[in-house]
């Protein structure tokens, strides 16, 4: 797989990662070795770039017992402040934040991440001075050797601007292109590693919908809209056949781009994006093109979804 330099660290990544959400939260004990499968299947694969924070259930926990014996192999991402399930804090206090770096690096049985992120800061402003110090600390004690910042729209904007960060992780697909007029070009510009998040759109694009379908998922459901109103405008005939191919071909067309992280807790599918970015891209230019104009039309004045 395509490897490229992850902004101007020294890390190099794969267009492709995987989000590790999923094997934490829908994945117990007792199917755990279907994670150590996916886990294998996608360094064996050719991915290098593993992406998971401390409230996502077990999932550090996983990635310590499959792979830590082959820690030199990938670059491995966490997120620290928000407290994880089963443990006392408040989300962004300092105290709470270097507890839960700690118990990352003791759950992934490591001495170190090449990346904490700051998770989400969702209270209202910038983040104080004080939390920021904490990861600043982190990367001085080596328990990291970059800092990033996970979240979108304004706050991501901010991060960039801030120049604290190493690299930013945010949403981008065809459905949230909010990125793409106030985040990437910046980024870049500032020679930040970016990680797109949600790169297939939570499998919105291209899926038959019914009346009938509920959507808890808010955010599944602001996507499932979108998707909507811009394939309303018509076919595109360079559309690919397979809408995960032009999900992920439309993403990585982006050179700001570095890698983009897609969830799953089913071995197989990671397989097959596998081989569908190693052997299907790029994708026609004409059709990025296409759904630049209809988001412009249908969608410049949506905000990221975070």
């Amino acid at each position: 797989m395509d490897m490229v330099q992850l902004g101007n660290t020294d890390l190099k990544v794969s267009r492709l990662g995987v989000g590790l959400v999923e094997i934490g939260l829908q994945l117990t004990e007792n199917n755990k070795d279907q994670a150590y499968d996916l886990l294998n299947t996608a360094l064996e694969g050719g991915i290098n770039f593993f992406d998971t924070a401390e409230c996502y259930g077990i999932s550090e926990d996983l990635i310590g017992e499959a792979l830590s014996d082959k820690r030199d192999k990938f670059i491995l991402a966490t997120k620290a402040g928000h407290p994880s399930y089963g443990t006392e804090g408040v989300r962004w206090q300092v105290d709470t934040i270097k507890k839960s770096i700690d118990r990352s690096l003791k759950r992934l049985k490591t001495d170190y991440v090449d990346i904490l992120q700051m998770h989400a800061y969702d209270i209202f402003g910038e983040p104080p001075d004080e939390v920021v110090q904490v990861f600043l600390d982190a990367k001085r004690d080596g328990k990291t050797r970059y800092i990033g910042y996970s979240q979108e729209n304004e706050e991501a904007v901010w991060a960039i601007k801030s120049g604290l960060f190493d690299t930013i992780q945010t949403a981008f697909n065809m459905m949230d292109q909010r990125a793409l007029f106030e985040i990437l070009d910046e980024a870049s510009k500032a020679g930040m590693g970016v990680i797109a998040k949600r790169p297939i759109g939570n499998g919105m694009w291209g899926r038959a919908f019914k009346k009938s379908d509920h959507y808890e998922d808010t955010v599944a459901k602001s996507l499932r809209v979108r998707a909507e109103k811009i394939q309303s405008l018509g076919p595109i005939k360079t559309e690919p056949e397979n809408h995960i191919l032009a999900a992920l071909g439309f993403v990585l067309h982006h050179p700001q781009i570095h890698t983009a992280i897609v969830g799953s807790r089913n071995p197989k599918h990671v397989k097959s994006n596998i081989d569908m970015v190693n052997e299907q891209l790029p994708i026609a230019s004409e059709y990025v093109e296409e759904l630049h104009k209809r988001y412009e039309i249908v969608g410049s004045h949506w905000r990221s979804i975070d």
